[in-house]
């Protein structure tokens, strides 16, 4: 991401964002409510436009999979019907039942995917919104908040799910106001100020050795 802007009339949320990530590794994305974490990936995943900037990929056809905060899903459908639902979305050509089978069981709901999604708890949601989101083999992985507004039991699910998520090789980012979860996490910690990009470090120097003075303040209201 190179000189990213975005205005939402005259409040500027991105003020030349610039950001590099690298292939295979996982990023937690901080910063306090309003800073732009949001914006910035769904600009990312194309969902809304950028003002101006460049984001360069690396590559062509670059496949993206996004978690949103609350991921929506038709709740008459089990976690098999969806997933097949996803699998039609993106044309998916490859052998769509070991694919499903896969996903299924990288994040842990192979009993689970067979009860009809409107009696699932918030971390089977969570869960089958991971399995839709990496279905497709995605170069980039966005994870919105992924772990918002579960028990702690449910937390630490869902961060297996993501160490799994390594074994598929996919460059991940996520967004998450858990301090805990993204030091657990992460490969390498963004930490964003703004509209800008604060500091980045590995989770370390973010966390025991931060170098700005608004990624101090940040961290000592919510990690002390």
């Amino acid at each position: 991401i190179k000189n990213l802007h975005k205005s939402y009339g005259a409040f500027e949320v991105l003020r030349g964002l610039e950001m590099n990530v690298n292939t295979g590794d996982i990023y937690g994305f901080l910063g306090k409510n309003g800073c732009g974490k949001t914006t910035t990936m769904n600009i990312v995943s194309n969902i809304i436009p950028k003002d101006s900037g460049e984001i360069n990929f690396g590559k062509e056809n670059c496949k993206i999979g996004y978690l949103p905060e609350t991921p929506s899903m038709f709740t008459y459908m089990n976690g098999y019907e969806y997933l097949d639902y996803i699998a039609s979305c993106c044309s998916y050509k490859d052998d769509k039942k070991k694919r499903i089978d896969e996903v299924i069981n990288i994040v842990g709901m192979a009993e689970g995917g067979k009860r009809r999604i409107k009696g699932y708890s918030r971390g089977m949601n969570q869960r089958l919104g991971i399995a839709a989101a990496i279905f497709d083999h995605p170069d980039l992985l966005i994870l919105d908040e992924p772990t918002s507004a579960l028990d702690p039991e449910m937390v630490g699910e869902v961060l297996n799910v993501i160490k799994n998520l390594v074994k598929e090789g996919m460059t991940t980012v996520i967004v998450t106001h858990e301090m805990g979860f993204a030091r657990e996490v992460s490969d390498r910690v963004f930490f964003m100020d703004g509209g800008i990009l604060a500091e980045k470090g590995t989770p370390e120097q973010i966390f025991s050795h931060p170098q700005n003075p608004r990624t101090q303040e940040f961290l000592s209201k919510v990690l002390y």
